[in-house]
């Protein structure tokens, strides 16, 4: 009908990638409906085309990873194995040969919605069209021409394959013989710019999706921002300066005294203060350098005591060694048993 036609836009480019391209297979991958699998086989991003990732900033994931393979897309789990024949209300589908190859396709468009079907009665109706196809699923649109030949567009891309599943069979109107009453089916997929649009839309939708993931991902394991410095002023230059005095406190306050001088709070009139500030500072030398000799007497006490307890246990260690060398004499070694021998030997090959 002319109000379909409008609905469809249709481009008879043939989509032709060649298969040495990696981006054609990720597409053809994402095409037969695998959604690109990680390691542990978890999928990354459902209905992600990694091919249009790139466009987005967003790294493709390679198809030639492990665990990835090309896989023929599924039979629809409702569509029987074998072919039968299928009566509509006015008109009967006979199967093909079960022995002949399946008709060939050409590459499924990314986001196709949209087939061709060819090989129509010439007195097949658009009445008779929607009978049999929307068996498949809600139809939005066909476009039939004047030849035997029209293009149906469906509302999902799963209901795509149950119509080509119908590609073969062999079209009868009623119970007519007649030439113009039958035809073959030749059902395939059909590059319309409406569906690349939709599907071109979802990718980039799913592409924010994951820049948005990544980004909470990130911020989640950024560290937290130290709190910020306060603004010098004379009531904060107070404040600083009696936690300068406090040892407890000073680490901090020495921190917030450098970052006003670095951001240039020393002029004519606060010079006094900032002397003040660093006089106090300086007053901790003494405390720092006392601190430092008691930990250096520390430590030289504990390597004292380190070394009083290691000789004696290397004393110990002597004793033990020289006990097994006397068992091993002939005097003594001749009354152990075999068993007995053979432990004494490993002790005393572990202690020495």
């Amino acid at each position: 009908s002319a109000d379909g036609g409008r609905n469809l836009n249709l481009d008879s480019i043939p989509m032709g990638l060649p298969m040495s391209d990696p981006a054609a297979w990720t597409t053809a991958m994402n095409n037969l409906g695998m959604a690109p699998m990680g390691m542990t086989g978890q999928p990354l991003l459902p209905d992600f085309d990694p091919a249009l990732g790139m466009m987005t900033g967003i790294p493709p994931i390679n198809p030639m990873m492990p665990g990835l393979g090309i896989v023929p897309p599924p039979i629809p789990p409702d569509m029987p194995a074998v072919k039968e024949i299928i009566h509509c209300k006015s008109c009967t589908l006979f199967p093909p040969n079960p022995h002949l190859p399946p008709p060939a396709t050409r590459e499924r468009p990314p986001g196709c919605k949209t087939v061709f079907v060819g090989g129509l009665p010439e007195n097949g109706t658009e009445q008779i069209i929607m009978e049999v196809f929307e068996q498949c699923g809600e139809v939005i649109a066909i476009r039939k021409s004047k030849k035997n030949f029209c293009h149906i567009r469906f509302a999902e891309e799963f209901m795509v394959d149950k119509a080509l599943y119908l590609s073969g069979y062999r079209i009868r109107l009623g119970s007519s013989t007649d030439k113009k009453d039958t035809g073959r089916l030749h059902v395939d997929f059909a590059q319309a710019r409406d569906d690349l649009y939709e599907w071109e839309c979802k990718q980039r939708m799913l592409a924010r999706e994951e820049r948005h993931r990544r980004r909470l991902e990130e911020e989640r394991f950024r560290p937290p921002s130290p709190p910020p410095v306060v603004h010098y002023s004379d009531h904060e230059c107070s404040v600083v300066a009696e936690k300068l005095k406090d040892d407890t406190k000073f680490l901090e306050a020495i921190q917030t005294l450098l970052t006003w001088i670095e951001r240039g709070e020393v002029n004519r009139r606060t010079a006094n203060n900032f002397y003040s500030m660093i006089q106090s500072a300086n007053s901790h030398i003494r405390r720092l350098v006392n601190e430092k000799a008691a930990h250096e007497k520390e430590m030289e006490e504990a390597k004292e005591k380190f070394k009083l307890a290691l000789s004696g246990i290397l004393v110990q260690f002597e004793q033990i060694v020289a006990v097994y060398h006397s068992a091993s004499k002939q005097k003594a070694w001749d009354h152990f048993t075999k068993a007995q021998r053979k432990n004494i030997s490993v002790w005393c090959k572990q202690a020495e």
